[in-house]
């Protein structure tokens, strides 16, 4: 399948950046390169743009796209939780500007083999990165009925974890769960007949769940926030966009942290935490999807943009 994937919040993110023509950006998230191809038409010959991606063949697609821009382009097969160690590779520590577009690609969803979709028979997958040990076909059929309750509970938000955990666990026993649309059904059968048919497919909190736990996405999201700041210049801008609460939230209590400066007690007369804000907010409430965008790409409807400033305070 021809690599596919259409870029939520492309203008206004990019726009966030105040892309430098002779600067040096980092799309975290690369994909297809349809927010990193908007960076390097602002960037001039003496311009770098490092992109990082999990999936081989989003790289792939990428490389294509970028090859002709008068910029500097450097691909990085890795996960954007290891910029610090990515830069440091290229000699870099820091840099002017970062976009990170959290979750799945619209190319992982379309391409069924993936098995990242509730709506197509595949092998149970899921893996962003396809040399990564852990699958969706570990997770479902090796974990315990605890962890499995856990995992869609937390990552899923889902209310019917405990049901969805042991009918899973049942199935497995008389055979191995292999396929996507075998774990669909297990999770609609789930549910109440009444509630099996909505504007929501049943099993897509889990399917969102296991996902989640088969690459890792949020156990190291704070860190990498945080990370990402401390790798910018002062006035360098981190954007990132969210497509779920979970995510989201972790983006924006980071954000709120480092936005804050002294936290000593009010009765102080004197701070004595040294403590500094980092960085200053680019928009006070998350920017979202106009109206168009909404019309033409239905993946823009849960997304969240964040941005935030470095500040000069080292």
């Amino acid at each position: 399948m021809e690599f596919n994937h259409i870029s939520v919040l492309p203008a206004e993110s990019v726009e966030l950046l105040d892309v430098k023509p002779d600067g040096i950006y980092v799309d975290g998230t690369l994909g297809g390169g349809g927010h990193a191809s908007l960076i390097c038409e602002r960037l001039g010959p003496s311009g770098t743009l490092i992109g990082i991606d999990r999936d081989a063949e989003a790289l792939s697609a990428a490389r294509e796209r970028l090859k002709n821009f008068d910029c500097r382009v450097i691909i990085e097969h890795d996960n954007f939780f290891n910029i610090k160690s990515i830069l440091q590779r290229h000699k870099t520590d820091k840099i002017d500007g970062a976009i990170l577009d959290l979750g799945v690609s619209s190319h992982q969803l379309d391409e069924a083999e993936r098995g990242f979709s509730y709506n197509a028979d595949a092998p149970l997958d899921m893996r962003m990165d396809r040399d990564d040990a852990l699958s969706a076909k570990t997770v479902v059929n090796e974990y315990s009925e605890a962890e499995l309750r856990r995992i869609l509970f937390a990552y899923g938000e889902e209310k019917n974890a405990a049901r969805i955990a042991s009918n899973i666990v049942k199935s497995r026993e008389k055979k191995p769960i292999e396929t996507t649309l075998e774990l669909s059904e297990i999770i609609k059968r789930s549910f109440p007949p009444q509630k099996r048919y909505g504007d929501k497919h049943p099993a897509k909190r889990s399917f969102q769940a296991i996902r989640i736990e088969v690459n890792r996405e949020l156990e190291g999201l704070d860190a990498a926030v945080r990370d990402f700041v401390d790798c910018l210049k002062p006035g360098g801008v981190l954007a990132v966009i969210t497509f779920h609460s979970l995510e989201d939230r972790i983006v924006k209590n980071a954000f709120a942290e480092l936005k804050t400066g002294c936290t000593c007690p009010k009765e102080f007369p004197v701070c004595v935490c040294g403590k500094k804000p980092k960085i200053r907010l680019k928009n006070r409430k998350p920017i979202t999807a106009g109206e168009e965008e909404l019309s033409e790409n239905n993946r823009s409807h849960s997304a969240k943009l964040r941005a935030a400033e470095k500040l000069d305070c080292e």
